[in-house]
């Protein structure tokens, strides 16, 4: 993957993780046509966390919303009609990304050319992650999770972390903060905060 693209952004209100899946109902012109694109150019699409302003275009003269400029990029790994007539598909999350400009297109898509970032080190879990592994494991038994079928490597800490920030119930901003540290154990020793402050 080459280090700088221009993609199509999706700003949502939540996060994505490399490795992690995301279920989105489509339904906006825009984002049909987008997805079509995707499917018929086996290429993705950005995941970006709205900082503020609305996921959705309202009114006469609508403002694409504030995004914040780390994000994911995603790929369709399935997609089906709704029983609400809707397009359902799932995004696999893959490399993290840096806006560097955005621009609009005709029919209101917002697009981006981005640098890709640096893979993380990989780096194995200390002792001191033993619980945090634990959590993990009794989270991956939960429904959501078995039904996204998510993949978790217990030896990886990078796959850990991954892991614990999407699924934990934490406010979005937090998941971005946590999506923007460059180091596995940094992400854990901040997940062991958050949830020793949850804790009590």
């Amino acid at each position: 993957m080459s280090a700088q693209r221009v993609i199509p952004l999706f700003p949502l209100g939540t996060v994505l993780f490399s490795g992690g899946r995301l279920p989105l109902k489509i339904f906006e012109p825009r984002y049909t046509a987008m997805v079509s694109s995707c499917l018929r150019e086996q290429s993705g699409f950005g995941v970006v966390l709205i900082r503020e302003g609305s996921d959705a275009r309202l009114g006469k003269n609508p403002m694409q919303p504030k995004i914040f400029n780390i994000g994911t990029y995603g790929t369709i790994v399935d997609f089906n009609t709704l029983s609400n007539g809707m397009l359902g598909i799932i995004a696999s999350g893959g490399p993290k990304f840096r806006i560097l400009d955005t621009y609009d297109t005709d029919n209101h898509l917002l697009m981006g050319t981005v640098e890709f970032l640096p893979e993380e080190r990989a780096q194995a879990p200390g002792v001191e992650h033993a619980a945090l592994i634990e959590m993990l494991r009794e989270l991956m038994q939960h429904p959501l999770a078995q039904k996204l079928a998510l993949d978790v490597d217990y030896h990886d800490a990078r796959s850990i972390s991954w892991r614990l920030s999407e699924l934990l119930p934490l406010e979005p901003e937090i998941k971005q903060g946590l999506l923007q540290m460059n180091l596995a154990r940094e992400r854990l020793a901040e997940l062991s905060r958050i949830v020793s402050n949850l804790r009590s």
